[in-house]
């Protein structure tokens, strides 16, 4: 068992799990989806996303991409929900709410596709 391999499994699957928990719930009740889970998901996919950069394949390649997708709609996210609490102080309001959640569900589809590329590459191992 190759402990690197195991532990960017971990991450990447950590990552698509709590984007799911974030992204369940009403689309426009902000009360269905919090901060700090927004948080949590935005760090465990920075960390997948630097867990990334070693490999040089191919397959590597396009897990980077997936991450960065990911991490860019889920700095999206973010930005849009600081924007609108603490900037313009419109509040987490029915659209926004329903803006954010749909960014981390884009994410959310990246981390899907992060994890099918590595049950692929796994299973190519395997032959």
């Amino acid at each position: 068992m190759n402990p690197e391999k195991v532990v960017f499994g971990f991450f990447i699957v950590l990552a698509l799990t709590l984007n799911f928990g974030f992204f369940v719930g009403e689309i426009e009740n902000p009360n269905h989806h919090h901060v700090y889970e927004l948080f949590a998901v935005v760090v465990v996919n920075l960390i997948a996303t630097v867990l990334k950069f070693g490999d040089r394949s191919q397959m590597g390649a396009l897990l980077l991409a997936t991450s960065l997708v990911a991490m860019l709609q889920l700095v999206a996210a973010a930005l849009v929900w600081t924007l609108s609490v603490h900037v313009h102080q419109v509040g987490l309001t029915p659209s926004v709410t329903a803006s954010i959640v749909s960014l981390s569900g884009g994410a959310m589809l990246a981390n899907v596709i992060s994890v099918v590329l590595l049950i692929i590459e796994t299973v190519m191992l395997r032959r």
